[in-house]
């Protein structure tokens, strides 16, 4: 058994999938070879049964610790802002609100009148067509602000969490 933090389990994984890419490699460029009828071939190191026996505990690692994160994430409970709310349940909200961000983001940038720009050569409207906001600009800059501030509330719960809090994983 082995106490470690998330952050502590995703530099383990990042380096399991390292040395996981280094077999895989030297699999792909040792298990077969190209030799000339007429010249002495050079054969590479390679066997296999030492690959696969290494690839596989890689996997079983990466699957135990995977699994110790996704229980402690779907049942640690951090404080975020008023509420108290699972790291797998903030993870998912933060993509939605990052996401959601994005469109005020865009709405926020639009000017309250702009002109069309006409993208047809052969149009034969000469009369210059605009493209009016239909909400309030000042909302949307405020709701940008609140999403923004709920991330950020999130990401410093989730950063402290994956910073402070011990769990245990046996590999």
């Amino acid at each position: 058994m082995q106490t470690i933090t998330s952050a502590y389990a995703n530099k383990m994984l990042k380096s399991l999938e390292e040395d996981k890419a280094f077999w895989v490699n030297k699999e792909a460029a040792s298990s077969t070879y190209v030799a000339a009828i007429n010249e002495e071939p050079v054969i590479p190191e390679y066997d296999y049964s030492e690959v696969a026996s290494m690839i596989t505990a890689i996997d079983e690692k990466i699957a135990i610790i995977k699994h110790v994160l996704n229980v402690t994430n779907t049942t640690a409970k951090v404080q975020v802002g008023n509420s108290e709310m699972s790291i797998d349940t903030i993870l998912i909200k933060m993509a939605q609100l990052n996401k959601r961000k994005g469109v005020l983001d865009q709405m926020r940038k639009q000017l309250p009148k702009s002109r069309q720009e006409q993208h047809s050569y052969t149009s034969r409207n000469t009369v210059p067509e605009y493209r009016y906001i239909n909400y309030d600009l000042e909302l949307i800059k405020q709701e940008y602000e609140n999403v923004s501030k709920t991330i950020m509330e999130m990401q410093m719960a989730l950063d402290k969490y994956n910073q402070t809090v011990q769990f245990e994983v046996d590999i």
